[in-house]
């Protein structure tokens, strides 16, 4: 049976439902689908997914403490950011991202060894925030950009250099291609 539902016509939009099944031992896990159509041609489909009740729960816990609105939009961040990971992964397309390095400018040549990397890389860094943590350590945040294996490239070689403590690439997406 199809319904409409939340129908709102002077804003373009409109929501059909199929009735979920009718067998009662299926309830929690029968699917159905919906379709929302808007003027701006952008189509939002719906679907359900089955899981375990204590996931959910505590799936339901992370979306009030992160501030979702709802489910949908905390499922659809999390989508977007298993696409960038898999995009990052499967091609060398652009890539932007931060370099953090933790380091104790205390040890030999180890500021002029990460200077001079920056420098031979200087075509994919954005910015540099240099931070003095205590007497010993420092953190950098290197903002990057470029060809996936060339920002990795300079990470492993920032991240390998003698004195760095701890240091770890970030990566996301520009953005491009990637809907809301």
């Amino acid at each position: 049976m199809i319904q409409r539902k939340h129908a709102k016509p002077d804003l373009g939009i409109h929501e059909l439902e199929l009735s979920p099944c009718s067998v009662p031992e299926l309830t929690d896990v029968c699917e159905y689908v919906s379709l929302t159509t808007t003027m701006s041609t952008k189509v939002v489909e719906r679907f359900s997914v089955s899981i375990n009740r204590d996931l959910l729960r505590q799936f339901d816990r992370m979306v009030k403490e992160k501030g979702y609105q709802n489910r949908s939009l905390a499922v659809a961040d999390m989508v977007r950011s298993q696409i960038v990971e898999h995009e990052q992964q499967m091609t060398d397309g652009e890539a932007v991202g931060t370099v953090t390095l933790v380091y104790d400018h205390h040890t030999a040549h180890v500021q002029e060894s990460l200077t001079e990397i920056q420098h031979d890389h200087g075509h994919s860094i954005v910015s540099a925030l240099h931070v003095h943590l205590d007497h010993h350590n420092c953190l950098e945040v290197l903002v990057v950009r470029g060809r996936g294996s060339a920002v990795k490239s300079l990470a492993d070689r920032l991240i390998a250099a003698k004195g760095v403590k701890h240091g770890k690439l970030t990566l996301t997406t520009t953005g491009e291609g990637l809907p809301v």
